[in-house]
């Protein structure tokens, strides 16, 4: 299984704090906001891992990420030229994915629960991928602002709509997708839609028609956040801190969940809290070393 995280847009929404930098790279209370969507792909045992942004931001990943060799993981860096929709990400990676399967996430959503946290969860899921098309549903009171699944009495998907005027259901599809090597050539018949882009609900659909498309519903026990706006960014921020000071334990702590995932080894955990000034946040990474894997 590779992974994949599309960091790239203009941050619009977030502008001017997007003047300077990416908005994946500002902020989520602790630590920048890349973290959250590379810690649910290594939650899920994902080793190698493809970030595509801007060609003024790469070098940013870059600098913060590296190789990924630290942390028992392999990073490679794709240039997005033009932002045309979340499954141009997939033609952008075709020489990254491969024969494999791949989980695409996005750059700004934040997801926490004990399904990323729990061997059993999403872990299991990424082990167990079989063939097709996995996605999640997520209830949420705005429906109209997501890509929307409509279900018949039996709990099977009948329909994806991107954006409905009129929602049939209050399940929306965050962004989280998981799918087999089909998804190179589904996205290669890709027209661009009314608005330009390749969207990833036509490839939701076209595994639908197919009944290839698997869907898992999040439950209450999870959170689900997107930081694309002002107003969003700020509950993210409030989110994170208020769950960290309440349990003492940090989310999306890339070093911690290297060493518990045993992608590093004692010595290799140890070096890279060496490296690290005196601060807080190496107060803690000497904590969960203390604690044992």
């Amino acid at each position: 299984m590779k992974g994949i995280i599309l960091a790239g847009g203009a941050g619009s929404r977030l502008y001017p704090l997007t003047r300077i930098v990416c908005k994946q790279l500002l902020p989520v209370y602790d630590k920048p906001m890349i973290c959250y969507p590379l810690s649910i792909l290594m939650l899920g045992g994902i080793r190698q891992i493809c970030i595509v942004s801007t060609p003024r931001d790469l070098t940013l990943f870059q600098a913060f990420l590296g190789t990924g060799e630290e942390l028992g993981l392999e990073f490679s860096y794709v240039v997005q030229e033009k932002a045309e929709g979340i499954a141009q990400a997939f033609l952008l990676t075709e020489h990254f994915i491969g024969d494999d399967a791949s989980t695409l996430i996005l750059g700004d959503n934040v997801f926490y629960g004990d399904y990323f946290y729990n061997e059993d969860g999403f872990a299991r899921t990424v082990r167990e991928f079989g063939e097709g098309g996995l996605i999640f549903g997520y209830y949420v009171s705005n429906p109209q602002d997501f890509g929307v699944l409509e279900f018949d009495q039996d709990s099977r998907v009948i329909s994806i709509e991107e954006k409905p005027k009129a929602p049939k259901s209050n399940y929306a599809v965050p962004g989280l997708y998981v799918y087999d090597q089909q998804v190179i050539g589904i996205c290669k018949s890709l027209k661009p839609s009314a608005r330009g882009e390749y969207e990833i609900t036509d490839v939701n659909r076209t595994y639908l028609e197919w009944q290839q498309l698997k869907v898992q519903r999040l439950g209450r026990g999870i959170a689900w956040l997107d930081t694309g706006t002002p107003s969003s960014l700020q509950e993210a921020n409030a989110f994170i801190e208020a769950v960290e000071r309440r349990q003492g334990l940090k989310i999306a702590c890339l070093e911690e969940i290297a060493y518990r995932q045993g992608f590093i080894a004692q010595a290799g955990f140890q070096a890279l809290i060496a490296k690290l000034p005196k601060c807080d946040y190496r107060q803690y990474l000497e904590r969960a070393l203390s604690q044992g894997g």
